[in-house]
């Protein structure tokens, strides 16, 4: 532990937090070793809001076993056991590692490079092999402050053809009453889970038969994401893009071209034997770039043609791991705002500036940017996969450029090396769920590699031939994933303009009836999404009912409202006022047309 992080005992550090949590795993593996000296250790890291530690079991870990487990947890901090780095040869730390039993961590070391340190940590009974850090007590950690929050599923190094290993989850910190505090926002995130909102709410359903991470969206997910993509697409045309529509699969020929084929196989859904070469193969297609590339291959392309936007509602598949679905957020065939522009160099950051003015006015329209964060998306050169295209000076000269342009724009962004594409760097604008999970919302990508091995030329204002250079981008992301952040940051009360059904009209009496369907056409020829709820049953229950599925307005029609030709307006508030038909009318038009994300009556 450096001397800085031991001067700042305190979970306002990173770092020190990271290492706590580190620290928990490991308490966390010796209590499961105590109780269940059979069960085999994998790895248990800290992660970006508590530890999680993965194990196989010959037995399904139970909300009782956690418990237990949380007991147990409890006894080692109280034991005040120190933590004891020590450092081992190879083969004696192999020989050390079979000798307890453990394969997956004989697995691990048989991994490490030749020359690594193969380090381990002490702690009473138990050893661990890890690289560290830790505190170096057990007594450090507060035991009544540990929480094991769930046990997964997890396969053995991601891979679905190794072993099921059980993953439990855990959360600590250095004061009862803030483990007391997440525990309650907690409550309240899975309030607002999207996967329990959505399901409730009827936006989306998943069905066994179909398979995980396909998701079946119900009329009213399907409205809201139509609402979003019209917008989308008008709002894109506005800026100069180019629609397509391409294909949903094409030949390995094609994904050879790109480099898919051979840095994103394991990722695609393969329709034929993807090694044998003498028979037709297809894969659908994670991704539309090469298929875009086909419309500036059209014709032979000259300067005056760039830049060229192009943009594509597209429907894309990816073979997730099973053990990462998550409702709407983590899926295997989604559709997403993605587009390509083609452009000559010089016109680079103007358009990537485009691309980001336009991701910033969709997520703050949808009220999602101001829990926006930006990662620059880098390369690793020391990657053990080779998983990257071009030379470590093309890499380096992408990343210079794209680091100017961000800078020159005023972004601020953390760096995540190993995150880039395999093409080139990218800027990903990153979202939270309710539980703290972390992914990509928007991306945008510059590309000056792809062009060349797509021989994608125009001539420029020298006659000369050159490649262009291209930037990927997304304007919104993934509908799915953005719909389920909405249902999250809403609490499923969806600003009105989005609202599947916009105005629901309660009649009180038969007469008020057929007056209710009367002010339903007339604001359905407005182009708002209304219902009747002609029932025969109490107006309290009609209410009731409209404010626990979230629509946004209520018409109480009764003979009154008949004869004045007024309409009693209840928002999903609570709140109600009286007022003109046309006047409601016109509010209602003006909330929808400015996109508020507050209610106008």
């Amino acid at each position: 532990m450096s001397e800085e992080m031991k001067n700042e005992f305190t979970f306002e550090n990173p770092e020190y937090r990271k290492t706590y949590w580190h620290t928990c795993s490991h308490i966390l593996a010796q209590a499961v070793k105590r109780l269940w000296p059979e069960v085999k250790l994998a790895i248990g890291p800290a992660i970006e809001e508590g530890f999680y530690y993965d194990m196989l079991s010959p037995f399904p870990f139970t909300a009782e076993h956690l418990a237990q487990i949380e007991g147990e947890m409890r006894k080692i901090c109280k034991e005040k056991l120190r933590l004891e780095r020590f450092e081992l040869p190879r083969t004696e730390a192999l020989k050390l590692m079979e000798e307890k039993g453990e394969p997956f961590k004989v697995e691990l070391i048989n991994d490490l490079p030749e020359d690594a340190i193969i380090s381990f940590y002490k702690q009473g009974e138990f050893t661990d092999l890890c690289a560290g850090p830790h505190l170096d007590s057990t007594a450090r950690v507060k035991g009544n402050a540990i929480k094991l929050t769930a046990c997964n599923a997890a396969y053995w190094r991601g891979d679905s053809n190794r072993e099921t290993l059980q993953r439990i989850y855990g959360i600590a910190f250095p004061k009862k009453d803030e483990l007391d505090a997440w525990v309650k926002q907690r409550e309240e995130a899975l309030k607002r889970d999207h996967n329990k909102l959505g399901r409730e709410l009827e936006y989306f359903t998943t069905v066994d038969v179909i398979g995980q991470g396909l998701p079946i969206l119900l009329p009213k997910g399907a409205r809201t994401i139509q609402v979003l993509q019209r917008w989308i697409e008008d709002e894109e045309q506005k800026r100069g893009y180019l629609l397509t529509k391409t294909p949903l699969m094409a030949k390995r020929e094609l994904y050879k071209i790109s480099g898919h084929w051979d840095h994103y196989l394991d990722g695609m859904f393969v329709l034929g034997d993807p090694h044998d070469e003498e028979k037709e193969c297809f894969a659908l297609r994670p991704m539309t770039c090469p298929f875009q590339y086909q419309v500036f291959l059209n014709r032979g392309r000259s300067y005056r043609d760039l830049p060229m936007r192009l943009g594509e509602t597209s429907t894309l598949f990816r073979n997730e791991d099973s053990g990462e679905m998550h409702g709407l957020i983590r899926v295997r065939q989604f559709t997403i705002s993605e587009g390509h522009l083609i452009l000559r160099p010089e016109q680079l950051e103007e358009e990537f500036k485009g691309c980001l003015d336009l991701a910033k006015y969709c997520l703050d329209t949808l009220g999602l940017l101001d829990k926006c964060t930006f990662r620059f998306s880098q390369w690793d050169p020391a990657n053990p996969n080779n998983k990257y295209e071009g030379t470590p000076e093309q890499w380096d000269e992408a990343q210079r450029v794209m680091g100017q342009i961000l800078d020159d724009l005023g972004v601020e962004y953390t760096i995540g090396i190993d995150e880039a594409a395999f093409y080139g760097p990218k800027l990903d604008i990153q979202y939270k769920n309710v539980f703290g999970k972390e992914d990509t919302l928007v991306t945008i990508q510059i590309d000056m590699l792809l062009a060349k091995q797509f021989d994608m030329e125009y001539v420029d204002t020298d006659g000369q031939k050159k490649f262009p250079y291209i930037i990927h981008r997304t304007s919104m992301g993934c509908y799915e994933r953005t719909l389920a952040y909405l249902l999250e940051e809403y609490a499923g009360a969806l600003p009105t303009w989005m609202s599947p059904e916009q105005v629901r009209i309660l009649p009180i009496t038969d007469r008020a009836a057929d007056y209710s369907y009367e002010l339903k056409e007339k604001l359905f020829a407005q182009g708002f999404r209304v219902e009747v709820d002609p029932r025969n049953e109490k107006i309290g229950k009609k209410i009731r009912e409209a404010q626990l599925e979230k629509v946004p307005y209520m018409l109480v029609i009764g003979d009154k409202e008949v004869e004045s030709g007024e309409v009693a307006v209840r928002n999903r508030k609570g709140e109600q006022t009286v007022m003109a038909f046309d006047a409601f009318a016109a509010l209602l038009k003006d909330e929808v047309e400015t996109k508020s994300k507050e209610q106008k009556a």
